[in-house]
């Protein structure tokens, strides 16, 4: 018969640390007693029922193995929103929030253009889980954005955050690979991308939560800029005069995309940092 113990001889006899076994509680918590994540701390001489203690059990051990937290407990945090993620999905980054806020700097720029503003459209291209699409469409929910992904496991997934977080009605999603998931010829303001980047002999591949995602959503089995450089090439094929495109990139990889972009025509080239000072993002104007 197992044993029923308290939170705070569970979160001090665990082996994980402490910020990360505080988080698989309160998801315990929650799923087994509906209580807030501030129970964790408030309510440290509670003890787990059986059931709840199994899992507890069950997730330390998997998170000993080296599984991800966004996997186990289901859902990340990314800029405003919070989203579903699953194995079948690239867990979002905090450096991917760069590519939505340069986004969103585009927006307020072109809403603020003199004469009759037309409508604004956007691009993501692989959206995984939706992150960046959704994060722009809940700040911005009058622009019009289409989704891609090649995945259709991962534009379920996307489609169902779009339920959860009731912005169904902003995103539209399309299957295919790049640009080829387009259903006709469009050209759009906006054209956002995390793409695959890391080459296929990185050892980081093999390390940390990277051995668990989608393989396909790390790395395009290639040096990591073969993913880069088809969608920058064709990027003014589909971007409207002085359109932008800002893609993410390795962080050694921005000399090679300032690069592609000044193959392809762009204009206004310019590459930003992440919150870690590593040059993340580059992002170009079509001349057209």
């Amino acid at each position: 018969m197992t044993t029923a113990l308290s939170l705070r001889s569970l979160l001090s006899d665990t082996a994980l640390p402490a910020n990360e076994a505080r988080m698989l509680m309160a998801f315990v918590l929650d799923k087994h007693y509906q209580l807030p994540r501030s129970a964790v701390l408030s309510r440290d001489n509670m003890e787990l029922g059986s059931n709840a203690l199994e899992e507890w059990r069950a997730l330390e051990a998997k998170r000993l193995e080296g599984q991800p937290i966004a996997y186990l407990i289901g859902k990340r945090g990314f800029h405003n929103i919070e989203l579903q993620v699953a194995p079948g999905v690239l867990i979002p980054r905090p450096e991917t929030e760069l590519l939505v806020e340069i986004g969103l700097r585009e927006i307020s720029r072109l809403k603020k253009l003199p004469g009759e503003n037309p409508s604004i459209t956007a691009l993501d291209l692989g959206t995984g889980s939706g992150a960046i699409a959704l994060a722009l469409a809940y700040d911005a929910p009058h622009v019009n954005i289409l989704a891609t992904d090649q995945s259709a496991d991962a534009l379920n997934i996307a489609k169902a955050n779009a339920q959860a977080l009731h912005l169904e009605s902003h995103v539209q999603f399309s299957q295919g690979s790049w640009y080829a998931a387009l259903q006709q010829p469009v050209r759009f303001d906006i054209i956002l991308s995390n793409p695959p980047y890391i080459a296929q002999c990185d050892p980081h591949l093999s390390e940390g939560d990277l051995r668990f995602e989608p393989i396909s959503a790390l790395t395009d089995h290639s040096n990591g800029l073969s993913c880069l450089e088809e969608i920058v090439r064709n990027a003014p094929k589909y971007l409207k005069s002085t359109g932008l495109i800002a893609v993410e990139h390795g962080f050694d990889q921005s000399a090679a995309v300032v690069e592609l972009m000044n193959a392809a025509g762009l204009t206004d080239i310019q590459t930003h940092q992440d919150l870690a000072g590593h040059f993340r993002v580059a992002s170009g104007r079509n001349s057209s």
